[in-house]
């Protein structure tokens, strides 16, 4: 069965982040800036580049309402203020946020288990069930042509793939952190499975990297369910990824950006180097 192109984004920011504490207990943490933005307002920008305007972002209880003022508050203090100033031209900035995109903000499923995929699995009631759609998970970026735009052009050549995923080549060193790709066919370049955190490199099937960056089709829900957790109990996005390329085409493709994660301080702090890089 194929499905429609993607109109919608599922952005994911529902975690603890214990790593970013003690500020997280009051942001969420893709509202930590790069630069004069938020994380969370590159990824959104992402999508739109990508022609994606329909997105959901999945947020805790407490991160749902400052997702919601960042993205919709018209400001009229400010506003007036810089008027009356005539310094309006500041003020271009926040209406261009305002404009980016039709967002809903939506609260993760308190029954899903801890885990990547339970952001995911939340936002099913506001998908479509006969498109295919995109899912990203805020604490990754992507520097230069974004994997959004990637994944819908894959998926326009392959509209019976039952999911894309974007991956990058990364050094030996650092395969014991992520997800490593088993390739079913190197020629079609379709997935066989993900190796999670390979304790030693010989354990890796590849050099290429996922993560989050993906395309999937409605079929992922069948397998985003709570019954089906894995490592450290948890529901885990790849896993479901994994049960859908053996019943069908999973294809990878590499990203023609430059994928960097501010999941923690110390790629955090490495991703904002690369960002100053690219303004200057």
């Amino acid at each position: 069965m194929s499905y429609k192109k993607p109109t919608k984004a599922v952005i994911t920011d529902a975690g603890f982040a214990s790593r970013f504490l003690p500020i997280t207990k009051t942001i969420p943490k893709a509202m930590i800036p790069l630069g004069p933005k938020p994380i969370m307002q590159y990824v959104v920008e992402e999508c739109v580049a990508g022609g994606i305007k329909d997105i959901i972002i999945v947020a805790t209880h407490e991160g749902k309402p400052i997702y919601e003022d960042y993205f919709t508050n018209p400001c009229e203090k400010i506003y007036k203020q810089l008027e009356s100033q005539g310094k309006l031209d500041r003020f271009e900035c926040v209406r261009d946020v305002l404009a980016l995109a039709n967002i809903t903000v939506i609260e993760q499923d308190p029954s899903f288990p801890y885990g990547n995929g339970s952001p995911i699995a939340s936002a099913k009631p506001y998908l479509n069930d006969d498109e295919a759609f995109l899912a990203l998970y805020s604490d990754d970026l992507i520097f230069g042509k974004g994997d959004v735009q990637t994944l819908v052009e894959a998926y326009e050549k392959h509209p019976d793939a039952k999911a894309i995923i974007a991956a990058q080549e990364m050094p030996e060193e650092v395969w014991n952190k992520y997800g490593m790709i088993a390739m079913k066919d190197k020629k079609k370049q379709t997935l066989s499975h993900i190796v999670e955190k390979p304790a030693t490199p010989d354990l890796s099937p590849s050099n290429l990297t996922s993560y989050g960056r993906y395309l999937l089709t409605p079929e992922v829900f069948a397998h985003l369910v709570p019954k089906n957790t894995g490592l450290d109990d948890e529901l885990w996005t790849v896993d479901a990824i994994t049960k859908l390329a053996k019943s069908g085409d999973v294809f990878v493709v590499k990203s023609r950006g430059k994928w960097l994660t501010t999941g923690d301080p110390k790629n955090y702090y490495q991703a904002y180097e690369e960002f100053n890089k690219m303004e200057k």
